[in-house]
């Protein structure tokens, strides 16, 4: 409720299904403006908009980088039923009566339309306005927001094949080689919504002098762009670890599990704001830069409907997937024991402060999570990063 003037008593946005949480492309936003009064008020017109936008906005040094898309834009000007109105379509509302303006309109279809999101430097937000103009007054206004949520269906052949790839390090002491790590892993697709698990297979060999601990981590990448320029953030949201590995030894992932925490859905539809999210498999080597592989994932709303253990599935496409060695397959190691998870017990959102994942701290298991269905605002200390992952560490003591 917004109370505007000391003659105006209520004026509000109210829409049809408030237990609604959330509208899709194509969908109908309707409802009513509400509007009580203290005095006699004449209202020249009321006048309805629906308004939707993505717009980044942060600062370059002494420039300021604006950029602003318009997904909604929607307007008309709507009438009391059954109140006499004067011939230049004004109409008197008097005190101790409740007015009622009723609206509705279709949001764009699916593809022309993105979903919302708040972070620090851009947003995608929705939201109804009322305008009341009344004669020799300034015009009114009061707005009601609304969530809009595109649907992104894992079940798609793109995101249902297997990924996976190998890499290695050569390590170096002083400039004297020191033997080398590397690791090969695979998932069984790329296409996760919240609270499932991401079934890993890996194999890690260590033939350095040193000890090295394998671990794993969803981390989420924020692009927004503007004036010609991006601004780039990476977060890591969640974290699993294996066994350390000494010299001269290997060991295998079979079906060891990391779980997609409370995140917002991949946006890939938004020339000016992106949100994506990998799977990050690498190993901590005291005394030098991990090894790291990135699998990319996609977070979506349709959750899996296939039938079956999904390692299973991932065995069974093993030949698909590409760069990734088949002999470690064979390894019958113990299953790793299952990770502990958090229990999300409070939404925790993209904009709030997060541990840059360039300053990852290896030595915790506490996984850091965002929020999604809304957005709070203390601005969070982000650290701005080049899109190439340049692999600083944190030196850690192993035990």
């Amino acid at each position: 409720m917004v109370a505007m003037t000391k003659r105006v008593k209520t004026f509000e946005v109210i829409f049809s299904d408030p237990s609604k949480a959330f509208y899709s492309g194509g969908d109908k936003v309707a409802g009513r403006i509400v509007v009580e009064v203290n005095e006699v008020t004449r209202v020249s017109a009321m006048k309805v908009c629906g308004v939707g936008s993505a717009k980044v906005e942060y600062a370059k040094g002494k420039q300021r980088c604006r950029e602003e898309i318009d997904y909604l834009k929607y307007e008309e000007v709507v009438h009391l039923d059954d109140q006499p109105a004067d011939t230049d379509g004004s109409v008197i509302l008097r005190p101790g009566n409740k007015y009622e303006y009723m609206f509705g309109f279709e949001l764009p279809q699916q593809g022309q339309i993105v979903s919302s999101y708040k972070g620090k430097f851009g947003f995608v937000q929705y939201y109804v306005k009322a305008v009341m103009e009344r004669p020799a007054q300034p015009p009114q206004e009061c707005r009601k927001s609304f969530e809009v949520e595109e649907p992104l269906d894992v079940n798609t052949p793109d995101l249902l094949s297997p990924t996976g790839g190998m890499k290695e390090k050569k390590v170096t002491c002083m400039f004297i080689p020191d033997g080398q790590v590397s690791l090969n892993a695979k998932i069984d697709r790329r296409g996760y919504c919240m609270g499932e698990d991401i079934s890993i297979n890996a194999k890690f060999e260590n033939t350095c002098s040193r000890i090295v601990v394998p671990k794993a981590a969803i981390v989420a990448k924020q692009t927004y762009q503007a004036n010609g320029r991006t601004k780039l953030f990476r977060q890591k949201l969640s974290s699993v670890r294996g066994n350390h590995i000494i010299s001269g030894m290997c060991d295998a992932w079979q079906g060891k599990t990391i779980r997609v925490p409370k995140i917002k859905p991949s946006m890939l539809g938004c020339n000016i704001i992106r949100v994506e999210y990998a799977l990050m498999i690498y190993m901590h080597i005291p005394g030098s830069e991990k090894l790291i592989l990135e699998l990319p994932l996609v977070i979506g709303t349709v959750p899996y409907n296939g039938f079956g253990s999904r390692t299973n599935s991932m065995s069974s496409q093993d030949g698909s997937v590409s760069n990734a060695s088949n002999s470690w397959v064979s390894l019958r190691m113990p299953s790793s024991a299952p990770p502990s998870y958090c229990d999300v017990t409070r939404d925790v959102r993209l904009d709030q402060p997060l541990t840059p994942l360039l300053d990852d701290y290896d030595d915790g298991e506490s996984p850091i999570f965002m929020n999604t269905p809304q957005f709070t605002f203390p601005p969070p200390a982000y650290t701005e990063v080049d899109e190439e992952f340049n692999g600083n560490m944190r030196m850690l003591q192993v035990c």
